[in-house]
């Protein structure tokens, strides 16, 4: 099933470029880092769950490129930006070879059974 997103002819044409243009550098930055990439993390201060996915990774000796953008207080519009670009609701976000594979928890089932390897060795 597609993910809903408001399609472009139900936002009003004066805030298009607005809803187009907002916080697009971050984004960019993101997507330039998959690309460039086999595997990014992108966390934040404070949150454990980052740390967690980066610790996990160097266990399973795979090299990673991390983003960290601000903290609780800070940043919040940018990884806002991102969570809305993404769909994914929480940090970290862990993308292999150019695909969104979620979180923590999710990065920890794909290295448990293997799956994270097959993934890399594609």
């Amino acid at each position: 099933m597609p993910r809903s997103i408001l399609e472009e002819a139900h936002i009003h044409p004066a805030i298009r470029d607005k809803v187009t243009t907002s916080q697009r550098s971050i984004v960019q930055e993101v997507q330039a880092a998959v690309a460039a990439h086999m595997v990014v993390v992108v966390g934040m201060r404070a949150n454990p769950f980052p740390r967690k996915a980066r610790k996990a990774l160097d266990a399973a000796q795979v090299p990673h490129h991390y983003l960290e953008y601000g903290s609780y207080l800070g940043m919040w519009r940018e990884r806002g930006a991102l969570k809305m670009w993404t769909g994914w609701p929480t940090l970290p976000m862990v993308f292999v070879r150019g695909t969104l594979v979620g979180g923590f928890t999710d990065l920890e089932k794909l290295i448990q059974t293997g799956e994270l390897a097959k993934l890399l060795a594609r």
